[in-house]
């Protein structure tokens, strides 16, 4: 008779607003046990200790040196995703990090060489890629369904007052957080990319429109593919009064389709020249209710990856080197909004990355 496995223990690093999906997926993995949290703030930390029934610290060397653990979930501001990330790869443990894994690409690559050279899994928190309406977007490409794909838009037009920017410090600034591009449309930037492939080169604007920020609260970005479609992304945090959309639009010689809803769940548009059994379930996927917030429920289904990967029962979603993807495209549209030029991707392949438009 087989025994049941030892669970895996997890400590979870910043207790602010994404914390809480991560604390329900813990709580929903079996073979999964939370042994500690962490915050700079102690009354965070206090709280979420209290509420889990774990150890509190607001030290993230305390909690390593006096926690006995496995993995450690990276939730604090962006920044310092890979400062906190090497530390944990350091004593020993894998690392979940939040999107982005880091705002520079050095800091991203010291991160992936760290997990590597620690023998550790490094995985980047993607999770609108496991929704059911995503994952039947990406089986239609990759069946040939669209033929040749002409243009790929990514839509993100949501409210963030100034009192969100306020409510910390760190948000908005390019050190720690990065604009509207890095921090609230990282996931769309991500699945543009992933669903129509390899990007060529990119032009962009941005602007800071109406927050006391740093960093843009609006911008639009320019893709050209590689395989010669074209591409759009459209952002702004200054949507009034609420949040309106945030979406994927692919069109194609064969086939056009949307997906929107509150986080990428509901399917708008769904037409295609032939039939496919996948189609049996559009009717349902139009009906999808929204989650009760952007971040959408797909951190339940990354943490089962998580966990098969870990117990050498499958790939990872979204490891280091394919989080690094998105980010490096961000740094692009950044680059291309700062300089008024095209930028070649990848970054640096050559002495001139961009050239005059």
């Amino acid at each position: 008779m087989s025994s049941t496995p030892e669970p895996f223990r997890i400590l979870l690093l910043g207790c602010g607003r994404i914390s809480e999906r991560h604390f329900d997926a813990i709580s929903a993995t079996p073979g999964l046990k939370l042994v500690a949290v962490c915050d700079e703030l102690p009354d965070r930390a206090a709280a979420a200790a209290e509420k889990y029934g774990v150890p509190g610290f607001t030290s993230e060397r305390a909690m390593l040196s006096e926690t006995e653990a496995d993995i450690a979930a990276i939730c604090t501001p962006s920044g310092l995703h890979p400062k906190h990330g090497i530390l944990a790869a350091q004593h020993g443990l894998h690392v979940i990090s939040e999107k982005p894994m880091a705002t520079r690409l050095e800091d991203a690559d010291a991160l992936v060489r760290a997990c590597d050279d620690a023998g550790v899994r490094l995985f980047v928190v993607k999770q609108n890629r496991l929704n059911p309406s995503i994952k039947l977007l990406r089986s239609a490409i990759e069946k040939g369904r669209f033929g040749r794909i002409y243009l790929a838009n990514a839509t993100v037009r949501w409210a963030r007052p100034q009192s969100y920017y306020d409510q910390a410090r760190w948000r908005g600034t390019w050190e720690f957080d990065g604009g509207a591009f890095m921090n609230q449309a990282s996931h769309y930037v991500d699945m543009i990319q992933w669903l129509v492939g390899p990007v060529e080169s990119v032009s962009a604007k941005t602007a800071t429109l109406a927050r006391q920020i740093e960093s843009e609260d609006t911008g639009s970005a320019v893709l050209k593919f590689r395989n010669g479609a074209i591409g759009t992304i459209e952002v702004t945090m200054l949507t009034y009064p609420r949040n309106l959309e945030g979406s994927i639009t692919i069109i194609g010689e064969r086939g056009t389709a949307k997906v929107g809803g509150t986080a990428l769940n509901r399917i708008e548009t769904w037409e295609f020249a032939e039939y496919d059994d996948d189609d049996r379930e559009i009717e349902a996927l139009k009906q999808m209710p929204n989650p009760l917030s952007v971040y959408g429920s797909g951190h339940r289904p990354y943490y089962e990856n998580v966990m098969r990967v870990l117990r050498g029962e499958a790939a990872p979603d979204t490891d280091g080197r394919e989080g690094r993807k998105s980010l490096e495209l961000i740094l692009g549209i950044y680059q291309a909004a700062r300089t008024g030029m095209d930028v070649a991707l990848p970054l640096g392949l050559t002495p001139m990355a961009g050239r005059p438009r």
